[in-house]
């Protein structure tokens, strides 16, 4: 079954939130105190006769061991959200703020704070059922036990949670898990199949044509918020296309802003006969479901945005505030392995049929688009600097020799042409325009 595309828009906030898996975190260590203790209750076991040294502690004992095991715990997740605020306040003023959502979805930092405050949970469930009196003695041994342990595993993730944030702080970390994202965004949306081709493309594009330019037949879909369009399901759209023959036609790209009540798509029909009133309301709410809207941009399916928070970190580091070059050349490094991907991946056609006729018409960002987002502000912004145009001399030469697509090749072409003419322009020296030049030559004559 294909779930809308809200569904999974509100799966994936819950999951990149950072209290949805703490709290199935805490449910789960709040139902495992609750099944220890009944299972003692049924089950009785006299542990502290055959181990009294592990199973041993009385009933005083063992309310000072939870109750101290509460309390340190409690204090230990206040320390890891600390942490985990400092680590996102310091990555977003340094690097780029849109770095923040990677940190809270961070599965490590989500997971530790629910270990923390689970077995914060787990020793209250097991406090509340220890009896001491003379005529109620109940003392869950197990589940203390277990409880000591929790404790004890606590030790060792908050030394692996000190490591991890340390670590995720790195700017080789973060460029590299960055680039990560963005080429399993890159396998999603360039699959090696893209999909059956268009019957006689030729024959339908003047009747195509003619329909785009004329706003009538057409009926439009509005989507009653403002936002970033996150989440296109092609696959749903194709499906109610084909089952209701109709032409259906994005207005919009993944990443594009779309202001509220503004036709967001279109759909008619593809014979004669056109949908009825009902029909077509009806197909609006199901086509109203096969798109997102948020508040923000996300890598899911948005290989721009990916490439975008790479250049926001060059041109951070290339600020006068921070003048860190060595940062923006190793960005630069992983910028080039993303874009020498996307050289040698096919793109999508944005016709779209059902083997028979065409369907969906989509809009998507062409690669001559996605190379200008990611050289021209490194280019605009490295006045000065003859390590960085160097660098993106090497970056586009190297993508340039991993394509045998004449129009690909021809923008990374024009690309060093821009660099060798900008380095002239803003360098300085005729030292560091010599070294620019040189590296042009060498570069061009390997491409």
């Amino acid at each position: 079954m294909l779930l809308p595309a809200r569904i999974r828009q509100f799966w994936q906030v819950l999951l990149d939130s950072l209290w949805f898996i703490p709290g199935l975190l805490i449910f789960s260590a709040m139902a495992l105190g609750l099944l220890l203790v009944e299972l003692e209750v049924y089950y009785p076991w006299q542990g502290e006769q055959d181990y009294p040294l592990i199973f041993g502690a009385g009933a005083d004992g063992s309310r000072g061991m939870l109750s101290a095991i509460a309390g340190s715990m409690l204090t230990v997740a206040g320390l890891t959200f600390t942490l985990t605020l400092s680590a996102i306040s310091q990555v977003s003023s340094q690097y780029s703020p849109r770095l923040l959502r990677n940190y809270m979805s961070d599965r490590v930092n989500q997971v530790v704070m629910g270990y923390f405050m689970g077995a914060f949970a787990y020793c209250l469930i097991v406090l509340r059922t220890i009896r001491g009196s003379d005529e109620i003695r109940f003392v869950p041994s197990i589940a203390v036990v277990v409880g000591l342990l929790l404790a004890l595993g606590g030790v060792m993730a908050l030394i692996f949670f000190i490591h991890h944030i340390a670590q995720s702080m790195q700017v080789g970390t973060i460029v590299h898990d960055l680039t990560q994202d963005t080429l399993k965004t890159i396998d999603r949306l360039f699959p090696a199949k893209l999909g059956e081709p268009v019957p006689h493309r030729a024959r339908q594009q003047q009747q195509v044509d003619d329909w785009l330019r004329e706003p009538a037949g057409w009926t439009f879909v509005r989507i009653n918020a403002s936002g970033y369009l996150q989440h296109i399901d092609t696959d749903r759209l194709l499906k109610l296309a084909t089952e209701h023959q109709l032409l259906i036609r994005l207005d919009y790209n993944i990443g594009d802003f779309v202001g509220q009540n503004v036709p967001i798509l279109a759909f008619r029909s593809s014979h004669e006969s056109s949908p009825d009133r009902a029909d077509r309301e009806s197909l609006t709410d199901a086509l109203q479901g096969c798109v997102a809207i948020g508040r923000y941009r996300t890598i899911k399916q948005d290989v721009g945005f990916g490439i975008q928070q790479l250049v926001d970190i060059i041109l951070r580091a290339l600020s006068p505030s921070t003048n860190d070059t060595t940062t923006a050349v190793m960005a630069l490094d992983y910028l080039g392995v993303v874009m020498g991907e996307l050289t040698r991946r096919p793109f999508p056609e944005p016709w779209r049929s059902d083997g028979e006729q065409l369907r969906v018409i989509t809009r998507s960002a062409s690669f001559e688009t996605l190379a200008r987002q990611a050289f021209d502000l490194v280019r605009i912004n490295s006045q000065g600097n003859h390590a960085l145009y160097m660098r993106l001399l090497d970056v586009l030469a190297s993508a340039a020799n991993q394509t045998q697509d004449t129009g690909r090749r021809a923008e990374l072409l024009s690309q060093l042409s821009a660099v060798r003419q900008a380095a002239a322009q803003t360098l300085a020296s005729p030292y560091e325009q010599e070294l620019v030049e040189q590296r042009y030559r060498a570069v061009r004559g390997d491409a």
